[in-house]
């Protein structure tokens, strides 16, 4: 099939499949023509990586990992445990990554609880801390938040 209905049979852009094939994990055969021509075994491909990418793995990761995958219809498994390693480093990266935001979750929930409650502010001390205007100052740049 066509790159048309092969997008549309897969849900995933003409030009996110072009990406796929560029970063090889797509390799669709070419007519004499010049155009792809998909199998019912590259939708296949097309779920199992759409998958890794929601399991949070990068392309490069998913061209490494592909080869040793099987598809049994319903579910994408590795075919043998020596991609266990990679597997395992993926999910240390993962949870480095979760630990990161939920730290910063956490300082936000800090600033959050050492705001005072709206209504008392003083909209003078908040311009002299930068974080407001004055009332008719409108038209002046937003203050700069230095991080």
């Amino acid at each position: 099939m066509r790159m048309g209905e092969f997008s549309r049979r897969t849900g995933v852009s003409q030009r996110l499949l072009r990406y796929y094939e560029e970063q090889r994990l797509l390799n669709p055969s070419r007519r004499p023509s010049g155009y792809r021509e998909f199998t019912e075994e590259d939708i296949a491909t097309v779920r199992g990586i759409r998958m890794l990418l929601g399991a949070g793995l990068n392309t490069a990761t998913i061209a490494e990992l592909m080869p040793c995958m099987v598809d049994d219809g319903q579910t994408l498994a590795p075919a043998c445990s020596g991609m266990l390693p990679d597997l395992n480093r993926e999910r240390e990266r993962i949870n480095e990554a979760v630990a990161g935001l939920l730290a910063a979750r956490d300082t936000l929930d800090g600033l959050i609880a050492a705001t005072a409650p709206t209504g008392g502010d003083d909209p003078e001390a908040c311009y002299a801390a930068g974080s407001a205007r004055r009332p008719g100052d409108a038209a002046a740049s937003p203050p700069v938040v230095h991080v």
